[in-house]
C-alpha cells in the first residue's frame, strides 16, 4: 500500500525518500509479509519522550518507538516515531554517519513489525544481524 514520511517539531527533510521507500518494501517482501500502512515520523527527543511517557510508562529518551498497528497476519502496517536528535547523538558516539545510523533505526523499526525482539542478547544479536544484512540492501538498491 504506502509509506508515509511525516515532520512534527523539527525541521528535516528525509533524504533519498524514493529508495528508502523501496528498500523497506523489498525487506518487507523477503519476509514474506504484505505492506499495509506504514507511517514514519520524525520528531525532536521531547515529543518522542512525551509518547514514551504516555503511552509506554517509560520515563526515558530514545531514537525510537514503533506502534503495530496491524490486525492481519503478514501484513505490515504501524507508526514509528524517530528522534533525529537522538540519531545525531547515536551516530556521533557510534562514529558513523548521520545517514547510516538513520537507516539502521528506520529497519530497525520496520524488523520490530516484522516480529523480531531485542530483549534478550540472542534477541539482540539478530536484530542486528538482520540491520546489517538490510543495511547491505540499501547500497544495493
Amino acid at each position: 500500500m504506502a509509506i508515509h514520511f511525516f515532520v512534527e517539531n523539527i525541521s528535516f527533510k528525509l533524504t533519498n525518500a524514493l529508495k528508502v521507500r523501496r528498500w523497506i518494501k523489498e525487506i518487507i517482501l523477503q519476509e514474506n509479509y504484505q505492506l499495509g500502512e506504514l507511517n514514519f515520523i520524525f520528531c525532536n527527543d521531547e515529543y518522542l519522550h512525551k509518547i514514551n511517557v504516555e503511552y509506554l510508562a517509560h520515563d526515558d529518551y530514545t531514537d525510537i518507538i514503533t506502534f503495530d498497528n496491524s490486525d492481519e497476519k503478514n501484513l505490515i502496517e504501524g507508526d514509528i516515531f524517530i528522534s533525529v536528535e537522538r540519531v545525531k547523538e547515536n551516530a556521533q558516539n557510534l562514529q558513523v554517519s548521520f545517514e547510516q545510523e538513520l537507516q539502521r533505526v528506520i529497519i530497525h523499526g520496520v524488523l520490530h513489525l516484522l516480529g523480531y525482539q531485542d530483549k534478550a542478547p540472542q534477541e539482540q544479536a539478530q536484530m542486528r544481524a538482520k540491520e546489517d544484512e538490510a543495511l547491505k540492501l540499501f547500497q544495493t538498491i
